[in-house]
């Protein structure tokens, strides 16, 4: 499928706008594009099980397709083809629209099966019990990884929690000279088990010159074998590799929040901010005259929420609730569904039959943008909690309020409402770690998704 749309993509858009405006040799043209596409694609390993799954496919396909253009620029002038640089560069664009929309689509299938238990790798654990349970709970957590845990080949006596077939265990010392060496144990349990990759979680008992020697042995085997590096949600695109002394090091780089990425989020929020509030003007007028006939009190329902470094602001929405809304709270406090700070409630008496309306799409939610646009919110970002909330926070959940509050964000487009809090707290938390600006236009595209959908919006 990767390969068809890529070949489409650029011999018939290039092919057809080279005759239509009578350029020299279009169909040459054509394929010496097409072929650039393919060559710089593969070069970067695109059409690879892991690249063809990866969630980046807008800003990896761009870089490429930029990178194209130069490599079609050289061609063409080493094998002197003469053709419209304005009217190239306009032919390709189909090339980078279908190719973005053909791998986005692969993803979500890719999602789609994984969760009905298909397209995933068949995996052997190999670590101590305590790393062992670790992996198994981190994994067992999300459907959106390719990884099937079938059996644990452990090192030591020791007890797992997690029911996992053990159908052999490693010595404790591992000095490579005792009478069943790693390599043939690990190769065993992996055959009997129909694994197909072998995930070693390093530890006091599995040292790298341990791990090395069962590195030899499984790919002298032609067996897969990936090594966890002890590292918890961090993105790829922080993580480099080096090497010092024989030593793989992995250097792990912080958010870009400073400097021009920051400066571009910046640009972004007030701006977007401003676009929006004047073509949604209309609907601003509307939303606010249903709020105002349907019940009595005013249109618009402020609170103070706790913003960026635990500045307190006033957060601004269209009123869903009754005038005497936050004085009914504490007798509802018992129905609380939510398991964590917050408090939801599916049936909130207090909510009008205007206000569900709005709460369905998101609509009570268009006033943050005048907070956006003074520099309190940004577009995306983590939910701003309420003052009582945040009292409740620990180390790790003030964590997310290191970063402004956003109007949309990884809760919003991840299922609102029916998150548990620890679930709310790891999208946020990743949100802060690994930010970039793709990541915030990425979510600001999955939110009209969200939005159209309404899942967990209550």
């Amino acid at each position: 499928m990767a390969l068809a749309a890529d070949v489409l993509g650029t011999l018939i858009p290039v092919g057809a706008v080279g005759v239509a405006t009578r350029q020299p040799q279009p169909l040459l043209t054509a394929a010496v594009a097409c072929a650039s596409w393919l060559v710089v694609s593969a070069a970067k390993n695109r059409y690879s099980r892991g690249e063809l799954g990866a969630n980046r496919a807008m800003l990896a396909v761009l870089r490429d397709w930029l990178t194209m253009l130069g490599v079609l620029a050289v061609l063409c002038v080493a094998a002197r083809i003469e053709t419209a640089t304005a009217v190239c560069v306009l032919a390709l664009v189909p090339c980078l629209a279908l190719t973005v929309v053909s791998r986005t689509l692969m993803h979500r299938h890719l999602l789609a099966v994984r969760r009905r238990a298909q397209a995933l790798r068949r995996v052997l654990l190999v670590g101590e019990a305590g790393a062992v349970d670790v992996v198994v709970a981190e994994l067992a957590h999300r459907t959106d990884h390719e990884y099937l845990v079938v059996g644990s080949c452990l090192v030591g006596e020791e007890t797992i929690d997690a029911a996992l077939p053990v159908p052999a265990r490693l010595a404790l010392d591992g000095d490579g000279r005792e009478a069943q060496p790693d390599g043939e144990t690990v190769l065993r349990c992996a055959a009997e088990l129909d694994a197909d990759l072998v995930l070693v979680a390093p530890g006091r008992r599995m040292p790298a010159a341990r791990v090395r020697r069962l590195a030899w042995a499984l790919h002298d085997e032609g067996r897969d074998l990936a090594i966890l590096p002890g590292l918890l949600d961090v993105s790829q695109h922080r993580v480099r590799l080096a090497k010092a002394a024989g030593l793989t090091v992995l250097h792990i780089a912080p958010a870009p929040r400073q400097g021009l990425p920051g400066l571009l989020k910046e640009v972004t929020d007030r701006l977007g901010a401003l676009l929006l509030l004047v073509l949604l003007s209309p609907v601003f007028a509307v939303v606010a005259a249903a709020v105002r006939l349907s019940s009595a009190g005013p249109v618009f329902y402020w609170q103070t929420r706790v913003g960026r470094d635990l500045m307190p602001f006033r957060m601004w929405k269209f009123r869903t609730m009754v005038v005497t809304a936050d004085r009914m709270r504490a007798a509802l406090e018992s129905a609380n569904e939510h398991d964590g700070a917050m408090f939801k409630m599916r049936r909130d008496p207090r909510v009008t039959r205007v206000g569900r309306i709005l709460r369905r799409f998101s609509l009570d939610e268009l006033p943050q943008l005048f907070n956006v646009l003074a520099g309190r919110m940004s577009l995306v970002g983590p939910r701003p909690p309420l003052p009582e909330e945040v009292e409740r926070y620990d180390g790790t959940e003030l964590r997310r309020l290191t970063v402004k509050p956003g109007l949309t964000g990884l809760w919003q487009v991840s299922g609102r409402s029916d998150l548990s809090w620890d679930e709310t707290v790891a999208l946020d938390l990743s949100y802060v770690d690994n930010w970039s600006y793709a990541s915030d236009i990425d979510v600001l595209v999955r939110t009209l998704r969200a939005v159209v959908d309404g899942r967990g919006a209550y």
